[in-house]
């Protein structure tokens, strides 16, 4: 028998090299994903208080050890924070909000920040801190 020679072209697509791209990739970000450091490098005071629960997706207030005010990722100085707190919580009840300070930023610096909340017109301020390491 004589083989039959077919001209028409190839149609079918070889899916074993997309696969095992797609596996590879997968695997640099399953491993790289736990590397990467989310949030802002900020020393947190330690305490002993109970986590809290919010409601909703809580405004994070940051304030890092270089006296930088970051809300929401969003840099900004003392003066623009009262005005931006106040635009974020117009026409919303529930005002909450949490303040992480890195724990060699001075106190009085912590009390203008929580004044400048307080004006905006925001009822509660809840301190982030770290669990004490109980030994």
């Amino acid at each position: 028998m004589k083989a039959q020679k077919s001209s028409d072209p190839l149609s079918d697509i070889n899916v074993v090299p997309l696969v095992d791209i797609m596996l590879v990739l997968l695997i640099i970000f399953m491993i790289a994903s736990p590397t990467m450091q989310h949030g802002l490098g900020v020393d947190l005071p330690k305490t002993t208080a109970k986590p809290l629960a919010l409601k909703d997706e809580p405004q994070v207030i940051t304030v890092n050890k270089d006296m930088q005010i970051i809300l929401n990722e969003k840099t900004m100085d003392l003066k623009n924070l009262q005005p931006t707190l106040q635009f974020i919580f117009a026409g919303k009840t529930a005002r909450e909000i949490l303040l992480k300070a890195d724990s060699s930023v001075p106190y009085g610096f912590i009390t203008q920040c929580m004044t400048a909340v307080k004006e905006a017109g925001v009822e509660k301020i809840n301190l982030v801190t770290k669990p004490v390491d109980e030994r």
